[in-house]
């Protein structure tokens, strides 16, 4: 197989190690192994997981863009690639992943080996076809905007909303729903009476009780003089598209109007009451209505919110401040009152919202909870983002919708609607499932394996809407018999495709095609050099996530463990029973710090954070790519002295040094931090004098740095200055690796500082009794070496 990827070998015949990341460039995919053991029996050997990692739509400068549709399998659906065996003379091709012969359409009869089309250049196996789109439509945005707010608030929640329209294509629709105690439906249509619909806030509210509430259904005698063919003005002028969701040319000044006009809601706030809001019935209606309008378009319901669910479907917490928002001690007793009914309600709506490929965002800008535990199934499913802020003013909710609205290099939104993502493989692999922002569609094929992991029983799923940066992991399973062997070094395909719709209207089918070799069993040496730790991590981190959050009896931390000591024990170097002859591979190095990381992770751990950060948190580790899941997994830690460049230091509390800044990305969250001497040298202002120009250069890179990386991130992160020693020091501490705590330093003789696993000293220790990495790893390396 052209261009199967394998570990290259030097002079010496050692491998080099595979530069993943450079391949991912070129194929849009990243496999936790890339060399796969030939039989069922070997591929429970290795223990991990067979997967890949696909970012769909991962801006390739180099990709051709073909504007004619594919050659399509007659068997298996694959597209045309230039793996496939193409017989000139007969014009025929034999597809590579199912091996059945199809002829070629007529305008491919002139192709010869040296007038090939561009799917079958070997260099081109990731292309891309435009397809042809009848009836191009703009995407649509609905807005739903909470009002029980205080006016100032209200203020910067509608400047937010002038601020995301100013930001869309001019040809993009619009609508607009207000929501309190009642939830107002407002027509944007220019008329000298502007019209309102006013709808009570305590039952679900279906997208067929919506057209009579709306009076978007024709009567009983306009039905009976309908001409379907011409269509008439009066169902023309009944349709949502007239009036309720409009083109923002032509609608702008009337919505700004209602904006300018819109007041709190005037429901009586009783005192010790939480207000009256109707959250989940105002997503119900607003998904009816873009249901009614755009179905199978490109659509948005874009919630803003600024407090919990008091009443209705959807209802997150009682209206008496008496009664606390549910917390994860509540989860783990069971006295979570409303939140199994709440999760079903909001697991109905993202149902309906994705069987119209519509999307669900929540924008929370609240001090307290709002619900977005529950409401996660929602938005998760239909592709949608949460962004997480105490106040709609606050810059890191403006820059996150600012991010979330940006253009490519054509003018069009970097935002991609109504994808259909489908994989094939060969009939010696089938697939068990995938995990991302997406739901599954009910497609039967010969490759859906018996073994669910995520969301299975498919192998094509819906994604209503993705980014540049969404990422899908797919888990496989190898079900090819040990009595039928293949010969090492064969290659093997999988493919990819994603089919999907842009802003302006053009529908695109992508096709990644890549190709791998079988191996001959699980200690095959190109199986140990062909494994990528990084991938695996996530394919592992989404797992768990997954998995803690479907499976209530789930002992995860246990799971993980066992797994990393099977890793150890199999792949290990190492004499029997001596856990100091340990030692991982090159290729696995790195695989038991990130199982470490991922152990201590807001994802799996939920002390100290509330249910609705952790939901968020999960929801972004089930979309990202492998380099940004990786920062949120192990964060990157970087020190800036005024010795030399900044360097990356071990994510350790020996790290910490008087004269130096640390710079800890955990990609949620930027910290600066600046050890007690530059601390102390800052307060006293030398910064400020013209001989200290070292020390006002050394304060400004990391910050430099710090907005570099929060430019490129949706959500934008938040980033926190402290010094060592100051109360938000502890967002440092708590990721760093306790090597020295109270305790070691206790035995060490006492005193403040500790001391780093390589000996050296620290200037800090941290108060804590969780076990440091290097604990782990002897544990580790006593439990895998045991005969």
């Amino acid at each position: 197989g052209r261009g199967a990827a394998r570990g290259a070998r030097d002079r010496g015949g050692h491998a080099i190690a595979m530069d993943f990341a450079e391949l991912e460039q070129k194929e849009g995919v990243r496999l936790s192994w890339n060399a796969w053991p030939s039989s069922r029996i070997e591929a429970t050997r290795v223990v991990l997981p067979f997967g890949a990692v696909c970012t769909p739509c991962k801006p390739m400068p180099e990709m051709p863009v073909l504007p004619y549709a594919p050659v399509v399998c007659t068997e298996c659906s694959a597209v045309l690639n230039p793996y496939g065996m193409v017989d000139y003379h007969q014009k025929r091709w034999q597809c590579c992943l199912c091996n059945t012969g199809n002829a070629l359409p007529r305008n491919y009869h002139e192709i010869n080996e040296n007038n090939l089309p561009a799917e079958l250049f070997p260099g081109y196996t990731t292309v891309e076809y435009c397809m042809d789109n009848k009836n191009p439509r703009p995407p649509c945005f609905l807005l739903v905007l909470d009002t029980t707010m205080a006016q100032e608030e209200l203020q910067d929640a509608k400047d937010s909303i002038g601020q995301l329209v100013a930001l869309l294509p001019e040809e993009c629709l619009v609508g607009l729903v207000t929501f309190g105690a009642t939830v107002t439906v407002h027509e944007l249509k220019d008329s000298p009476m502007p019209r309102s619909f006013v709808l009570r806030g305590t039952d679900d509210i279906t997208q067929d009780q919506l057209k009579k509430l709306l009076q978007l259904e024709l009567s009983p005698h306009e039905h009976a003089t309908y001409d379907k063919q011409k269509g008439s003005a009066v169902a023309e002028a009944h349709s949502a598209l007239r009036r309720f969701i409009l083109p923002i040319s032509e609608c702008e000044f009337a919505l700004q109007t209602i904006l300018d006009e819109l007041e709190p809601d005037p429901f009586k706030k009783e005192i010790g009451m939480r207000p009256f809001r109707c959250t989940g019935v105002a997503i119900a209606v607003a998904q009816g209505l873009v249901a009614e309008s755009h179905s199978a378009q490109g659509a948005r319901v874009m919630t803003f919110t600024s407090g919990p669910c008091t009443m209705g479907p959807g209802t997150v917490v009682g209206r008496d401040m008496a009664e606390n928002l549910r917390t994860h001690a509540d989860f783990n007793k069971g006295s979570a009152t409303h939140f199994k009914a709440a999760s079903k309600f909001y697991n109905s709506l993202g149902i309906r919202l994705a069987t119209h490929a519509h999307t669900l965002d929540v924008f929370a800008c609240s001090l307290d909870q709002v619900g977005l535990a529950e409401m996660k199934t929602a938005v998760d499913q239909t592709g949608g983002v949460m962004v997480l802020a105490e106040q709609f003013r606050a810059e890191t909710f403006r820059s996150s919708l600012r991010r979330l609205f940006r253009r490519d290099a054509s003018g069009a939104l970097d935002m991609y609607f109504n994808a259909t993502f489908s994989v094939f493989c060969v009939p010696q692999v089938m697939v068990c499932g995938g995990i991302g922002p997406m739901s599954a569609l009910a497609v039967k094929s010969k490759s859906i394996s018996e073994n669910e992991v995520g969301m299975g029983q498919t192998t094509s799923w819906r994604v209503c809407s993705l980014s540049g940066d969404t990422s899908i992991a797919v888990y496989y399973e190898i079900v090819n018999q040990h009595s039928n062997p293949i010969p090492a070094g064969t290659p093997f395909y999988l493919q990819f495709c994603v089919r999907y719709k842009r802003s302006n209207g053009e529908i695109r089918l992508r096709v990644m095609t890549v190709a791998r070799r079988w191996a001959e069993s699980a200690a095959a040496h190109d199986i140990v050099s062909g494994f990528d730790q990084e991938a695996c991590a996530l394919l592992m981190a989404r797992v768990s996530t997954f998995r803690v959050e479907h499976e209530e009896t789930f002992d995860l931390l246990r799971w993980l463990d066992r797994t990393l000591i099977r890793v150890g024990s199999k792949f290990g170097e190492y004499a029997k029973d001596s856990p100091e002859t340990f030692r991982m591979p090159g290729p696995f190095a790195i695989y038991p710090q990130f199982m470490f990381n991922l152990r201590r992770s807001q994802f799996l751990q939920t002390a100290n954070n509330t249910p609705d950060e952790t939901a968020f948190y999960r929801l972004m580790m089930g979309r990202e790519t492998v380099l940004n899941s990786l920062v949120m997994i192990q964060p990157t830690l970087t020190a800036y002295t005024f010795t030399g460049e900044p360097t990356p230091v071990l994510l350790d509390v020996a790290s910490i040094q008087p004269d130096c800044i640390l710079l800890l990305d955990t990609f949620f969250m930027i910290v600066v931090h600046s050890g007690s001497t530059i601390g102390e040298w800052r307060k006293a202002g030398y910064q400020e004098l013209p001989e200290h120009e070292a020390f006002r250069t050394l304060l400004a890179k990391p910050v430099l740095d710090a907005k570099t990386k929060m430019h490129g991130r949706c959500p934008t992160p938040r980033l926190v200055e402290c010094d060592q020693g100051g109360s938000q020091a502890r967002f440092l501490l708590a990721k760093l690796n306790p090597s020295a705590t109270h305790a070691t330093s206790d035995a060490r003789g006492g005193g403040m500082g500790g001391f780093g696993e390589n000996g050296q000293a620290g200037a800090e220790i941290i108060f804590t009794d969780d076990i440091s990495l290097n604990v782990f790893l002897a544990h580790l390396a006593k439990l895998a070496v045991q005969s």
